[in-house]
């Protein structure tokens, strides 16, 4: 299981568009509903910086295979002013936030 936030900041005027596009990801991920994934999209209160976190089982990820993530990924650059930043994640403690039946004590 791999888990990785990636944390980005739009331009000004960009953020309902990149909004947008992760709405249709979630769109298709809804119709689609793949195994193996856990993903959640954030907009962080300066209205302009976004993050977002995944979960997945396996060495496939099911998210890089759909058009809607394509089309969001592909003018990504063009829309930040900070390029988009990807960090693996290993939990420390979690409360009901992934699938992890491990718990932490935090």
């Amino acid at each position: 299981m791999r888990r990785v936030m990636v944390r980005y900041t739009v331009k000004q005027g960009q953020a309902e568009r990149n909004e947008e596009l992760v709405r249709a990801v979630y769109h298709e991920l809804h119709e689609r509903s793949p195994e193996g994934l856990r993903y959640a999209t954030f907009r962080l209160d300066d209205g302009l910086s976004f993050v977002h976190v995944a979960e997945v089982d396996g060495e496939d990820n099911p998210l890089l295979e759909l058009p809607a993530f394509k089309a969001f990924t592909a003018g990504i650059g063009e829309r930040c002013d900070e390029p988009p930043v990807s960090s693996s994640l290993a939990e420390v403690g979690s409360f009901r936030l992934f699938s992890s039946t491990a718990k932490g004590e935090g």
